[in-house]
């Protein structure tokens, strides 16, 4: 898969803002035809007008909420006969606070769509791809558990692991699939005002982080963590207590 071939498709989910709408532009730069999928039509008219303006490609935009499962399988069946060669599942947000004062409509809707639709996209796509990458969009918070964000953290937990083991799986049966995994810490997107916490101004640009997944597609990087910095905590997240890490964590997000 190494390089990508102008004119052939890939699929963002997320595409709206932040890291989707950012790696969205990457691609084009690279002359892919885009399928952006979000729930906000007119974020997704006013992206495609931009790019097939800019850089003369194809863009199809779905409106689509993912936290309906039925969505999830109508979304796959009217984007494979375009025969993508990247699914990136990007869609997804968190909710911070005390989980038991947090809103379990919102809560039960968090793991719909960092869960369950990340799951059964991936499964769709690998039953139906001949080749191609499939990379889903975990967190730095999937490496810890995270007081006042525990079910955020633990769904992306879900994400990198479920990744890192299919992956293995098709590079074992010899498939030409790959399913890698992007890890962000921190990032200046809309993830915070939406999660109900209070931005502090740390973290990478999306757009730098957006370029970082994209060579990874490129290398096909099984874990894709953007910045040194957040590879170093990967690293000595590994080495230190977990009661060490949920002390850090849970002062973190009091922060927040």
């Amino acid at each position: 898969m190494g390089k990508f071939e102008p004119n052939t498709y890939a699929i963002i989910t997320g595409a709206s803002s932040g890291i989707g709408r950012e790696i969205a532009q990457e691609l084009a730069k690279k002359q892919l035809n885009l399928i952006l999928v979000a729930r906000r039509r007119d974020r997704l008219e006013a992206l495609k007008k931009k790019l097939e303006t800019e850089y003369s490609i194809k863009v199809i935009v779905k409106d689509v909420d993912l936290s309906v499962m039925e969505n999830c399988v109508r979304l796959h069946a009217e984007t494979i006969d375009y025969h993508p060669i990247i699914v990136i599942n990007n869609a997804g947000f968190g909710q911070i606070g005390p989980f038991d004062e947090g809103s379990l409509v919102k809560e039960q809707a968090m793991i719909a769509v960092n869960i369950s639709a990340v799951h059964l996209l991936t499964r769709l796509f690998v039953d139906t791809l001949s080749e191609g990458i499939i990379l889903n969009v975990s967190s730095m918070a999937g490496f810890l558990p995270t007081p006042l964000m525990a079910t955020y953290a633990a769904s992306k937990a879900f994400v990198v692991n479920f990744s890192r083991a299919i992956d293995f799986e098709m590079r074992r049966e010899k498939r030409r699939i790959r399913v890698l995994s992007l890890c962000p810490g921190p990032v200046k997107t809309e993830f915070g005002l939406v999660a109900h916490g209070r931005e502090t101004g740390r973290g990478i640009d999306a757009s730098r982080a957006a370029k970082i997944a994209v060579r990874g597609i490129e290398k096909e990087k099984a874990l894709i963590i953007p910045g040194i910095q957040m590879k170093v905590v990967h690293f000595f997240l590994r080495l230190l207590p977990t009661r060490w890490i949920l002390t850090f964590a849970y002062r973190l997000q009091k922060n927040k």
